[in-house]
């Protein structure tokens, strides 16, 4: 997964874990894409201090994501709804007693990682 997409989502599922000047630092580097000397200058710390900040949020939403694994549910989860959406596009190439069988053990699947 591209590292930009898998550190914003590990942001949007775990971010309100961080503190107030975390979430701010790192809000500015993943989603605003500013650099590490224009985040330093705003924020009036060295671009060093902001490079070890963001290292350790990154550390930080990867640790609850290795304990949680809400975003690998949640990337699951959406694989097998975009399987259901494309077996119902192709819904004339199976018959309909398939289609429902291929869904409901789609389904399944989904409420088993609920």
């Amino acid at each position: 997964m591209n590292e930009i997409l898998e550190q914003a989502l590990l942001y949007d599922f775990y971010g309100e874990l961080l503190t107030a000047h975390q979430k701010n630092i790192y809000e500015q580097f993943v989603l605003e894409d500013l650099s590490l000397s224009e985040i330093a200058e705003d924020a009036g710390i060295s671009r060093q201090g902001v490079h070890d900040l963001i290292k350790r949020c990154n550390k930080t939403l990867e640790g609850y994501e290795s304990k949680l694994h809400l975003v690998e549910r949640f990337l699951s989860i959406k694989e097998k709804v975009h399987r259901m959406n494309t077996l119902l596009e192709e819904k004339e190439k199976i018959s309909t007693e398939e289609l429902i069988r291929e869904i409901k053990g789609i389904s399944s699947e989904i409420l088993e990682e609920l």
